[in-house]
């Protein structure tokens, strides 16, 4: 979760349903994150406008835990540098 905090910090992220989903058609994003408690349509809405694109989704935390991490009230949040990318799938892979 310190990842996503620094990510933050550094400006790697893109926040908000609406913004994630404009980044996406953009083509410009190396990962998702999505709040496990995020609501069923805004859900479908995201993996929706993938639309076969390889971008990582990753579900593993809830709005509370990314909201912490970012420091505002965030459920769907994406990441635009790879290196942040590959670490945070890194270590949830890892199960840290």
């Amino acid at each position: 979760m310190n990842l996503l905090g620094l990510a933050t910090r550094a400006r790697k992220t893109v926040s908000g349903t609406e913004l994630v989903i404009g980044e996406i058609k953009k083509g410009k994003l190396k990962c998702i994150i999505i709040a496990s408690d995020l609501a069923e349509n805004s859900h479908k809405e995201v993996l929706a406008a993938l639309n076969d694109r390889p971008i990582p989704v990753v579900d593993a935390f809830s709005a509370d835990e990314i909201s912490q991490a970012v420091g505002k009230r965030r459920k769907v949040l994406a990441l635009t540098d790879q290196g942040f990318a590959k670490a945070l799938l890194a270590k949830i892979k890892e199960g840290v």
